[in-house]
């Protein structure tokens, strides 16, 4: 039987197929790993489960997670959703304010959920390896963002917003089919890298170079 006291469950690669009931009543849980069991849904109960700071659901087969995310107040850390199913988020997930690292790469997402560019405590996004054909304006109210990792999707451009990521760090937008960029990253005061490797169709700005001889690494 499930410690009903635990604040820490890892029930990575398990063969589970479905989540076992007595998780759901482990309220004490900060910490909570389902990775790579083929789930194929995840029960509404996990919103009973208030104190999680850090979830695990990559590598499974999810097509749809659960609205009760949204009353997960404590997701602080971590929310890993990487490698399943999902083509978008419900918009109540927007709630997640506190959330601080969100991975959503290898899905099957074509926009960015609009709900992700209201968790304005992120720091670092994942979302490599979608079919993202662009990126919404309000990315730029992602105010605290340090890494923005973009890798193989279908971006031929990118929204002048993105210069108002102050806190942008690092941008990996390797293997996109892009056109131009905006000149607005260059002005990015903290930039310290910017991937371009496998951008064939890119015809590289000038300022580029202005971006190297401050000290910031472009890869192309």
């Amino acid at each position: 039987m499930p410690d009903p006291s635990a604040s820490h469950l890892n029930l990575w690669k398990k063969r589970l197929g479905r989540v076992p009931e007595p998780v759901w009543e482990q309220t004490e849980l900060e910490t909570l790993v389902l990775a790579d069991n083929d789930l194929t849904e995840i029960s509404e109960q996990i919103g009973r489960l208030k104190k999680l700071r850090m979830l695990d659901l990559g590598h499974n087969q999810l097509t749809r997670v659960p609205d009760a995310l949204a009353g997960l107040d404590g997701l602080t850390d971590f929310l890993y959703l990487h490698d399943n199913r999902l083509t978008s988020l419900p918009s109540s997930l927007e709630r997640l304010t506190k959330l601080r690292y969100l991975n959503i790469s290898e899905n099957s997402f074509d926009a960015l959920p609009e709900c992700v560019t209201r968790m304005a405590s992120l720091m670092e996004l994942r979302a490599s390896d979608n079919p993202l054909s662009s990126l919404p304006d309000s990315i730029g109210r992602l105010s605290r963002l340090r890494e923005l990792h973009l890798r193989n999707n279908k971006l031929t451009s990118l929204p002048e917003s993105i210069g108002s990521l102050e806190e942008l760090r690092q941008i990996d937008l390797r293997g996109n089919p892009l056109t131009n960029l905006p000149a607005a990253i260059a002005d990015l005061p903290r930039l310290e890298k910017l991937d371009l490797r496998w951008v064939v169709t890119l015809a590289q700005p000038a300022w580029l170079a202005d971006l190297e001889a401050r000290g910031c690494v472009v890869y192309r």
